[in-house]
């Protein structure tokens, strides 16, 4: 049996540009092969039936399938596949999209060079590799808020909350009037800075609040 010497790479990336300039850099580099470089997300995926890459760099705006949404398609082709997101986008929500359906690094286009090598070799030996601006994201996300910390109070109602309890119920539970409850749910959405139920109870368990 010959032993694997090289990291085998997949590349889906629509800047001509960028995608030419990783696929030289990779190539380039002792221990690296690009295993394939795509435009779309879906010419990826059906490169997937011939050929098993270690690691997979994906952008999140594509033509066709967006990267996110192309990430549970390509674990249903290869569930050992290292996808890392590698885009400009740096606001939570395509974060923690890109993490909740299964992603296992995500890295900014604009790292050094040498940093994104670094996080694929990271990847393919196990890690999760991350841009220093997106671990401090992170970190902030789950850090506790003193300033925006619920009361005694709160925190029961959201709890009710998260149990599916809808406002009567929690009103009889916590022996107040359903004003109350509205006051109090009220504070929670500021506090949480969300808009709704399901945000409230989905920030909660996110944050791990309870």
């Amino acid at each position: 049996m010959v032993l694997q010497t090289q990291i085998h790479v997949f590349i889906v990336e629509d800047d001509n540009l960028i995608r030419s300039s990783l696929h030289q850099l990779i190539d380039a580099s002792k221990g690296f092969k690009v295993a394939g470089s795509f435009i779309t997300a879906e010419e990826a995926l059906g490169a997937l039936d011939n050929i098993t890459p270690d690691v997979l760099l994906l952008d999140i705006d594509l033509p066709g399938i967006s990267g996110i949404n192309a990430i549970p398609l390509f674990a249903q082709k290869q569930p050992d596949l290292n996808i890392v997101m590698l885009t400009v986008h740096e606001e939570s929500q395509s974060i923690f999209s890109s993490l909740e359906k299964g992603a296992v690094g995500y890295l900014l286009k604009s790292n050094n060079p040498n940093l994104i090598l670094e996080g694929i070799i990271e990847v393919y030996n196990g890690g999760a590799p991350m841009s220093p601006s997106i671990a401090r994201q992170i970190i902030t996300y789950f850090k506790p808020t003193s300033k925006n910390e619920l009361s005694d109070r709160e925190m029961e109602v959201l709890q009710k909350l998260c149990s599916g309890a809808n406002n009567k119920k929690i009103a009889e539970d916590l022996f107040v009037s359903p004003n109350t409850i509205k006051a109090h749910i009220k504070n929670i959405y500021k506090k949480l800075h969300v808009t709704t139920r399901a945000e409230a109870v989905s920030k909660a368990l996110k944050k791990r609040i309870l």
